[in-house]
């Protein structure tokens, strides 16, 4: 949407991530302590749609742009640029696992916006219980940042999941890049 540019605070934020030389992976966000900080009206949802001023942005590149420029402080969620730091809300996880695949060893996954992270001890999996009881699972994407793995994507974990004997009892779990994460107890997966 064009008018999503114009919007006064997105201009700044815009302007200093096109700025980044492509190609060069990552802006250094953890790096930058920009002096100018502030607040900007935009909200990532549950489901991983991003919304400003209570408009969905539709533009993908527009919101894979943002989210190379996303960092998490002990505060919050903030977009980053070497000039300017502008605190977001975000309701749960700031992406979604929309795919894994089993390549060699490894468990893959790509997220909503594009990021491919290889499950391991570097990016753990983990599964927290929501107030009703049901799994909310989780992998760590980078520093700091994770995806809420989606439903089917879990079900497919489970499906590759294999139980171990632990101080808790049995317990399903997978095995990435030689670390295994647990996903639950062993009772509670089956049909």
């Amino acid at each position: 949407m064009a008018q999503d540019e114009g919007k006064p605070g997105l201009d700044g934020v815009i302007a200093a991530v096109k700025a980044q030389a492509p190609g060069r992976g990552l802006p250094p966000v953890h790096l930058w302590n920009p002096a100018h900080r502030g607040e900007i009206d935009i909200r990532i949802r549950k489901d991983g749609v991003w919304v400003h001023e209570g408009a969905i942005i539709s533009r993908e590149a527009l919101v894979r742009l943002f989210s190379t420029v996303l960092r998490r402080d002990p505060d919050g969620f903030y977009l980053v640029t070497p000039v300017e730091m502008m605190r977001i809300q975000v309701d749960d996880a700031p992406f979604v696992a929309t795919r894994v695949d089993r390549v060699g060893e490894a468990l893959r996954f790509l997220t909503n916006v594009g990021d491919e992270v290889e499950a391991g001890p570097d990016n753990a999996i983990r599964v927290d219980m929501d107030e009703s009881g049901e799994p909310r699972p989780y992998v760590h994407v980078r520093r700091g940042l994770e995806a809420l793995i989606a439903r089917p994507v879990f079900y497919e974990l489970v499906e590759m999941a294999q139980e171990r004997e632990t101080a808790d009892g049995p317990t399903l779990g997978v095995a990435s890049n030689g670390a295994w994460f647990p996903m639950g107890p062993a009772r509670a997966h089956q049909l």
